[in-house]
């Protein structure tokens, strides 16, 4: 299941249902086969709410599968719910996964909820027909996604948009298991790699500093993964409770160079730290995924961090707030500003500018971490 909320684009009008299913993918981030997708309406009912993709059941399951996705909805914000279901083929009655759409109708009027269009389409992909499940007069063919309004906003808000889930989810696999499995042993062998003698606590904390400001030149200049001692060192700062409070305030606010720069650095280190160290990173590419409207590879990150560390505190509540769809804004005050000033993690000055380093003042760390 994948549950998300719009993207922070500027608001684009959709004004058919064909440009409404063939924009799925830019609401989702990635082309959904075989789905359910539900679309919360929020009141008036003109604006789209809390969105939840769901694979399609069994015909013995679909009443069950309404049943637990409906009342997801059923808040005082959304008024209705938009269906879309993809896969089948058509026949003389139809679009199939009929009894589908008659549960969900069944199940929405039960909370009160108006069913605002019941649509179909066999995939997602230009020219591929669509159906409306109430109007048999009511279908077409769907335009090519890429040139929906929806397509030319979200590319200009720098989201990427996969072919697939199975694609989507292939971005958060280790690069290297060989690599994992030494940095594993390295840390076992050696848990706190920061700490040498006579280390005071704020030794360790500016130490940890250093290496993520190290990260983040790496990431900036280029110069592809960490090699297994700078691994392990990322692996304990991420670990240390003020690192990790402030990092988190480098999510927001969201959609800018900041975050879109930090997002990359988690990525690359979900990718590069074995259990249960990678708990932090992929909690940390989560996080900024939500705050940036991107549910598919938030609910995927949260996951990872829960698998990495099923006793990670921090992963489950976001896990939680994800799974029942909570609006991003709501979640900005589990990041911690003050922290992140006491330890210097804020954005520098932009490049050229009179306070840019390279204008005379000291060289300085990259963007978002000084």
């Amino acid at each position: 299941m994948t549950t998300s909320t719009p993207p922070g684009i500027s608001r684009a009008t959709l004004s058919n249902p064909a440009d409404l299913i063939a924009s799925l993918p830019y609401l989702l981030g990635f082309r959904p086969a075989d789905s359910l997708v539900l679309l919360g309406h929020r009141v008036p009912g003109t604006t789209i709410g809390l969105m939840v993709r769901a694979d399609l059941p069994p015909r013995e399951l679909q009443a069950q599968q309404a049943d637990a996705l409906i009342p997801r909805f059923d808040d005082p914000e959304h008024n209705g719910v938009t269906a879309v279901i993809v896969g089948g083929s058509a026949d003389e009655n139809g679009p199939p996964h009929q009894t589908l759409a008659a549960e969900l109708e069944r199940g929405l009027a039960r909370h009160n909820l108006r069913l605002f269009h019941a649509l179909w389409t066999p995939e997602i992909e230009p020219g591929a027909p669509w159906l409306c499940y109430r109007d048999p007069d009511c279908g077409g063919v769907l335009p090519d996604p890429q040139e929906t309004v929806l397509a030319a906003a979200t590319t200009e808000a720098g989201f990427v948009i996969f072919r697939s889930r199975e694609e989507l989810a292939a971005v958060l696999e280790p690069r290297s298991p060989e690599a994992i499995a030494r940095r594993a042993d390295l840390l076992a062998a050696s848990p706190e790699p920061l700490c040498g003698q006579d280390m005071s606590a704020s030794d360790v904390l500016d130490a940890a500093v250093t290496e993520l400001r190290a990260a983040f030149l790496r990431q900036r200049h280029g110069e592809g993964p960490p090699d297994d001692d700078q691994a392990v060192r990322l692996a304990h700062a991420l670990m240390l409770t003020p690192i990790r409070d402030a990092c988190m305030a480098l999510a927001v606010p969201p959609h800018t160079s900041l975050t879109r720069e930090a997002e990359e650095v988690w990525l690359t280190l979900v990718r590069e730290l074995p259990p249960p160290h990678r708990a932090e990173a992929a909690l940390h590419l989560g996080y900024t995924a939500l705050m940036r409207g991107e549910g598919a590879l938030a609910g995927m990150a949260l996951a990872n961090a829960v698998e990495a560390d099923p006793e990670h505190l921090v992963a489950q509540l976001l896990q939680t707030a994800w799974n029942i769809g909570t609006d991003p804004a709501k979640l900005t005050g589990l990041a911690d500003f003050s922290t992140a000033a006491d330890l210097g993690l804020s954005p520098p000055p932009e490049p050229g500018s009179a306070e840019d380093p390279g204008q005379g003042r000291r060289s300085g760390p990259p963007r978002g971490m000084r």
